[in-house]
């Protein structure tokens, strides 16, 4: 009995993972893809001028840290006059912020 509870237990969170995996995905493609890109290069028109970083570039991955993406996922980025450059992501929680995180991840190359 303890097997299965614990091969249901298994099932159940390997699930989460996938779809947490699969929701990042949607939501960066419906929330970041649009300056990003959808491979995370940023070579897109609103990419291009506002000089977005190529996440698949390891040296860029290695200064890009984990609280700082999150950080900026969460509250935004302006620039030096206050001009908004990146929207928060009000409609994200803080554990699809964190595994956005970790999608953009993914990019390196």
């Amino acid at each position: 009995m303890k097997t299965i509870i614990a091969v249901a237990v298994a099932v159940l969170f390997g699930s989460a993972m996938v779809a947490s995996a699969a929701d990042a995905k949607e939501n960066f493609e419906k929330s970041c893809a649009k300056c990003h890109g959808t491979d995370g290069k940023g070579k897109t028109k609103m990419g291009e001028k506002l000089g977005m970083k190529d996440y698949t570039d390891a040296k860029v991955q290695e200064e890009l840290k984990d609280d700082v993406a999150f950080k900026s996922v969460k509250e935004g980025l302006k620039d030096k006059e206050g001009k908004t450059l990146m929207k928060p992501a009000e409609d994200l929680s803080d554990d699809d912020i964190k595994a956005l995180v970790k999608y953009i991840r993914t990019f390196k190359k």
